[in-house]
């Protein structure tokens, strides 16, 4: 009797040590520091300790019925910088017939835009005081 409790004893700590050394394998990967070569999404929002949405980058698709030059608005991938009240004062948006980039004051409509679609670009410059420069 004594040898068979001895041989459960026995087998029972090999698995026990199987284990954990299984559980440790499949642990490492885990605690390494391997960075993915690349990470595919159809969008990213990085959030504050709040749960805000502080920075997003995503593809809006083509939109009919909002229409700019006298074509609908095309598809647009858009990085938004934001601020902790929600207002997003970076905008940089990349479209199949140019880009654009705003720079937002602290408040409307406080900006600076520069953009280049087509075969044109300007730069626009709006004061709080409501008064605009256009450079062509």
């Amino acid at each position: 009797m004594k040898r068979q409790t001895a041989l459960v004893a026995a087998l029972t700590a090999i698995n026990v040590a199987v284990l954990l050394a299984t559980l440790l394998l499949q642990a490492l990967p885990a605690l390494s520091d391997s960075v993915p070569d690349m990470v595919r999404a159809h969008g990213l929002q990085i959030v504050d300790a709040q749960g805000r949405v502080r920075a997003s980058i995503s593809v809006l698709p083509e939109n009919p019925n909002t229409i700019w030059n006298g074509k609908p608005y095309p598809e647009t991938v858009l990085l938004r910088l934001i601020t902790a009240d929600g207002r997003p004062n970076v905008k940089l948006s990349a479209m199949s017939d140019g880009s654009g980039l705003l720079l937002a004051g602290a408040q409307d409509p406080t900006h600076v835009q520069i953009m280049a679609r087509d075969n044109e670009a300007g730069v626009k410059i709006s004061n709080q005081d409501g008064t605009e420069r256009t450079v062509p």
